[in-house]
């Protein structure tokens, strides 16, 4: 389906307006005759439930643990149609490292959905699908959107650890999908929505869920269909350039589609005679004149300048937001054997495909074949033996035999990919209860299969072996009339396949059609471009027995327990294309990773009512569990949780609970094979930096330091093109390498949580009724698994001092001009993460008005404490980000709700504080962006610029057709279009000047709801 420019946004404006007038016309005809009318909705009390978070089975559902509930009721007044996107606008959601904005990311991860609690990242939170965990990939984290949001009946959310319930990655918290059950009767939903400016990021889904029950049995299936198309950042204004609106002219690159040539070898520097042009760097004329590749006066001396016409903007070929289109399926079963025994299974089929669109690659002269040093006589360039060298030996040449490198950016081939996830589940669980004395337990026993297989095929890297073959000796064959590979005496087969060459001209620029170019040519381009294949698959599998009951009955209740065993496997291997794993395309270089684990695990479950309705004793009661869990890979680990929960009076509920927990290390971890990657990264050795305010760090960085060489007097990082990096963190010239740990053990955690939840009773029914909930967290990660970067590893080695981490296995300086030649960064076991604060939810229904019935809640989340620790070294220092770098010390969401009739509405505002990022532009004389240069950071002079709070507000107005029961709702996302702040700090995507967490302009959607 396509929508005209415009034409959705202005239906649902209509509609929007049409749909105000005629609520207000129903609330004023309710006034004037109907002041008496109630609503047949009635209050719902604000409680913390154990659904989530225990596996007894308990009828007091108010306990110390603090969980969070979405029904599906909620998710239809929200314009989200994502587990993912519903879950990320809770307060309590940090950033996940993979969004649809991170368009540069690799691997089977890219183009899912991911959740991240307490900002702990996604791989510490746990993800259940009724209870069990949902298939992962090899990062260990879990993609949501496997699950149709129709089959949904609530999402649940534990904000507490709780590895001795769940076991391993339940550290920031847990998230519980729980289905339908036993439904009946059907329903078809569709939505639709898109932006408003420029009319893109077109959203759809449609859903069907048709359930049946019997005296026996149930049956239910939801199938869903959705796509999104992408949204570009040429089109907004805040990503169409690479450091934003405020600095248009800088961030282009000289690796241009124009191309950037030599006028001396490249790794000599003896000038060529004669040259291209009277420049040592010449830039092909693209101004739309005639072009002659043999003609010097074809070329003009490269203008270096910030934003000149020889430097390329790539933010106009790239995806702000990726495209995505998925397919799911999911079906239930029940059936009872009798009143004491039962069988539930669920089958779930997801299809999820992603696509991908970058700028084409930045070819340069530092590509040789595997094996071959780089140098004059390996580097892939345009050989001297060329037909299409002007200052060569061809026949057109002056036959001086002069190999031309050069900077060509291939405009005309973009990188894309097709990330394929298809995802199989099954799951069976026979159940039943049985009586001892007068106590009734139950058990069960069951498991599960999940497999996600992922495909990715991708186009626009080059061939190395075609780019040396298509740019190394050719001749003009008079009898095709055509230029073709290989000589005269030694000819190569024209074609692209196998043993057969294209010859190419990278002289042309960009939209010149010539002999040799790549625009006009597309089998050239597919010659240079093939398609590559990855594969991969990650199958869990799990068996559990779980026991439940009374054991025996105290003064103030039954003493419960829950005993279970688990066994579970992780098995995966992700095979990358035979030319990535032998490093023969200009793809970042991956290799294999394949292997497996299993775990066994028992855990103890108690629940201990210590006193009953007794003064200031309404309840009390300790609940304790204990999990011991074997893993083949490092060994054995033992996790407990202690909760206690008090009601002083009825109204009132106070708890509290401390966790131990951890997070056993993933099969990317420990199994996964090198890759090649352009890491973006800040060096302090650069006077710009740290270097530039610090003399510690200026002396460690030009005396040497860890066994490093110093650096020149003036030292300036350099980025593409070998130039002097504009802004920071700035990409590198040569591939890093980052690399798996086998010996990687788990992460430790320590969680601790208070509560307080108040619902006053003593509030007059009249006055409507107020629920208040408090939570403080505060989790500590110890022995934390973290990918390393290279800016850590060099902040470390320089600003930090840490002599271990300037160690030449993680990377080496060029001893002469001090960049860095070689990184390795891999997992390790260094350093903790820490993170605490409070939050805060008010519940509050009106009371019933002859105008409708309202309700307003309010949650908010902020943080008193984010922090990290480089290593284990007990003199380390913790390092705060909190309020830095997007990591907000204050998140809120006011939601208020109206209901009259058939008639509702849902206004809701999402509130993000304001954070502060290290300055990139003029960090020695504090310019207009850097408002605090005189900034101290962690013993430092770090000048930081101050951005503001960001507020977005969304609208939906939903009637009820009574007649059919079907629901059509009309709303906007970001119904005033605001943006947030341009920042140029780690928060950014890798392309785009804006924290991928906010909204990237207003969305208008229309939601239709059919039950039979």
């Amino acid at each position: 389906m396509r929508l005209n420019r415009n034409e959705l946004s202005k239906a649902v404006k209509a509609a929007l307006s049409i749909s105000a007038v005629a609520a207000m016309c129903a609330a004023g005809s309710a006034f004037a005759q109907n002041a008496g009318d109630q609503s047949d909705q009635t209050p719902q009390t604000l409680q913390t439930i154990t659904v989530t978070g225990s596996h007894i089975r308990q009828s007091e559902l108010s306990t110390a643990q603090p969980v969070v509930s979405v029904t599906q009721a909620d998710i239809q007044k929200q314009g989200f149609t994502t587990v993912a996107d519903i879950l990320q606008n809770l307060t309590v959601s940090g950033t996940p490292a993979i969004s649809r904005q991170a368009v540069l990311s690799s691997g089977e991860s890219v183009g899912g959905y991911y959740i991240d609690i307490h900002n702990l990242g996604a791989e510490r939170t746990l993800i259940l699908l009724n209870g069990k965990r949902l298939g992962v990939t090899e990062d260990g984290i879990a993609d949501l959107q496997q699950i149709p949001v129709s089959a949904i009946e609530r999402i649940e959310v534990l904000k507490d650890g709780a590895s001795a319930i769940y076991g391993s990655d339940a550290i920031g918290g847990v998230v519980n999908i729980i289905t339908r059950n036993r439904f009946t009767g059907a329903e078809v939903s569709a939505y639709v929505g898109q932006y408003d400016e420029n009319s893109d990021g077109t959203a759809q889904t449609y859903g069907m869920t048709i359930g049946a029950r019997g005296d026996k049995g149930s049956v239910m299936l939801t199938a869903e269909y959705g796509k999104q198309e992408p949204v570009w950042t040429r089109d907004r204004w805040f990503s169409k350039y690479p450091n934003g609106p405020y600095h248009p002219k800088d961030g282009w690159t000289l690796v241009s589609q124009w191309g950037l040539f030599f006028n001396y070898n490249y790794f000599t520097y003896a000038p060529y005679t004669p040259g291209l042009c009277s420049s040592a760097y010449c830039t092909p004329n693209h101004d739309g004149s005639a072009f002659n590749p043999y003609d010097p006066n074809s070329y003009h001396p490269t203008d270096f300048a910030a934003g000149s016409t020889d430097r390329t903007n790539t933010n106009l070929d790239y995806m702000l937001q990726t495209a995505l289109e998925h397919k799911s399926l999911f079906t239930s079963a029940t059936w009872d054997f009798n009143d004491h025994l039962h069988f539930q299974s669920d089958i779930l089929y997801n299809h999820r495909d992603t696509f991908v669109h970058l700028a084409g690659y930045p070819f340069n002269p530092g590509f040789s074949l595997p094996g071959e040093p780089l140098g004059p006589s390996t580097s892939i360039a345009l050989s001297p033996d060329s037909y299409f060298n002007p200052i060569g030996s061809g026949p057109l040449s002056d036959g001086e035999g002069q190999t031309i490198y050069f900077y060509r950016r291939g405009w005309e081939m973009p990188r894309v990919s097709n990330n394929v996830l298809n995802t199989y589940r099954i799951g069976g669980t026979l159940s039943g209860d049985f009586n001892i004395g007068d106590h009734n337990w139950n058990w069960d026993v069951g498991g599960y299969s999940n497999i996600n297989d992922a495909l990715v095929t991708s186009s626009g890297n080059l061939s190395l072996v075609a780019a040396k073959n298509a740019l190394g000796p050719s001749w003009f064959n008079p009898a095709t009339q055509r230029v073709e590979c290989g000589s005269a005496a030694n000819p190569i087969p024209y074609g692209g396949i196998p043993g057969a060459c294209i010859p190419w001209n990278p002289l042309y620029p960009n939209g010149t059609v010539g002999e040799g170019s790549l625009t006009g040519h597309p089998d050239l381009q597919r010659y240079l471009a093939p398609i590559y294949h990855d594969t991969g698959r990650v199958q869990s599998t799990e068996y559990s027995a779980n026991i439940t009951g009374p054991l025996f009955t105290l003064p103030a209740g039954d003493l419960a327990l829950a005993f279970g065993v688990e066994y579970r496997q992780e098995k995966g291997n992700f095979e990358p294309d035979a030319s990535r794993q032998g490093a023969l395309s200009t793809d970042l270089s991956t290799g294999p990773t394949g292997g497996e684990y299993t775990v066994k695990s028992e855990y103890l479950e108690v629940s201990a009512p210590l006193l009953k309705d007794v003064p200031f004793f309404h309840s009390l009661s300790l609940d304790a569990a204990i999990r011991h869990s074997k893993y083949s890979t490092f060994g054995s680990t033992t996790n407990d949780k202690f909760s206690l929960t008090w009601r002083p009076i009825e109204d009132l509920l106070l708890g509290g609970t401390i966790a131990h927990g951890f997070r056993a290390p993933q099969i990317a971890d420990l199994f996964g094979g090198l890759s090649g990657t352009f890491d973006s990264y800040v060096d302090p050795c650069d006077l710009r930096n740290s270097a530039g305010s610090n003399p510690e760090v200026a002396a460690r960085c030009t005396s040497g330091f860890g066994g490093q060489p110093g650096v020149p007097a003036g030292f300036q990082q350099l980025g593409q093109g070998n130039t002097p990096c504009a802004s920071f963190p700035c990409q590198t010239n040569v591939a890093f390498l980052a690399g798996a740990n086998p010996n990687l053990q788990p992460e430790k955690a320590l969680s601790r949580t208070a509560q307080i939840v108040y619902s006053p009773s003593w509030i007059p029914e009249s006055w409507g009724r107020l629920d208040v909930s408090v939570d403080y967290f505060d989790i500590m990660v110890t022995n934390a698994i973290s990918g390393d970067t290279v800016s850590a590893i060099l902040n470390d080695c320089y600003v930090l001092g840490i002599a271990s981490r300037c160690s030449s296995l993680l990377f080496k300086r060029d001893p002469t001009t001090g960049v860095v030649t070689y990184a390795l960064r891999g997992g390790r076991n260094a350093g903790a993460l820490h993170t605490k604060g409070y939050d805060l939810g008010v519940n509050y229904m009106f009371p019933h008005t002859p105008i409708g019935q309202f309700r307003l809640a309010f949650a908010g989340t902020y943080w008193s404490a984010q922090e990290s620790k480089a290593d284990n070294a007990p003199d380390t220092p913790f390092v705060s980000f909190n309020g830095l770098d997007a990591n907000f010390r204050y998140r809120a969401n006011l939601n208020l709700d109206w209901s009259l009739g058939p008639w509702g509405a849902t206004w809701t505002t999402r509130y993000y504080s304001g954070f502060r990022e290290d300055c990139s532009y003029d960090k020695v004389n504090g310019g207009p962006e850097c408002q605090l240069p005189d900034h101290i950071s962690n013993g430092s002079l770090t000048p930081q610029r101050q951005l503001g709070s960001t507020t977005f507000n969304d609208l939906q107005v939903r009637y009820l057709i009574k007649p059919i029961n079907a629901t059509i709702s009309v709303g906007a996302n970001n119904v005033f279009d605001k943006f947030g702040p341009v920042i140029y700090g780690n928060a950014r995507t890798v392309i785009t000047p804006y924290y991928a967490g906010f909204d990237i302009g207003r969305f208008y959607y229309v939601r239709y709801l059919q039950k039979f």
